[in-house]
């Protein structure tokens, strides 16, 4: 038996906190529930809220901030990828639409056998995902 329930967090950095942040709430509705501010031993660092208990951990990495590589020897790889969950199809395509529109990098729905994936790229140029689940019967595109 699994002991883990799930993930909590992911953590990725960027040179401009308050962009990412902003991107996650105006694309996902997702709610910053805590920030921490630059001190000599920490990054700039928010948490944001993606639903059903799981965040995003935002470390602020810009030019001369010596406190990110203080806290986290890692702080400078990037995040190769992540994949967010939405409820269903529909919200995918919503979703895919809403980014269109704010002229984000964004691909089309991706049919797998056990679910759909919408490839993006975030205003920092990382390659993420949205997946919705589908049944394998689910034909509807």
């Amino acid at each position: 038996m699994l002991l883990t329930v799930g993930i909590n967090h992911v953590t990725t950095t960027t040179a401009d906190l308050d962009r990412l942040v902003r991107f996650y709430f105006e694309m996902f509705g997702a709610e910053k529930v805590f920030e921490g501010p630059a001190t000599d031993d920490y990054a700039r660092m928010a948490i944001v809220d993606l639903g059903g208990s799981r965040y995003l951990k935002v470390v602020e990495d810009s030019a001369g901030s010596t406190g990110s590589a203080a806290r986290m020897p890692t702080a400078h790889a990037a995040t190769e990828r992540f994949g967010l969950a939405v409820g269903s199809h529909s919200a995918l395509r919503d979703l895919r639409e809403r980014m269109m529109g704010a002229g984000a990098e964004v691909g089309e729905i991706e049919r797998l056998p056990t679910q759909r994936v919408l490839h993006f790229i975030d205003p920092d140029g990382t390659p993420l995902q949205v997946c919705a689940h589908a049944r394998p019967d689910d034909v509807a595109v």
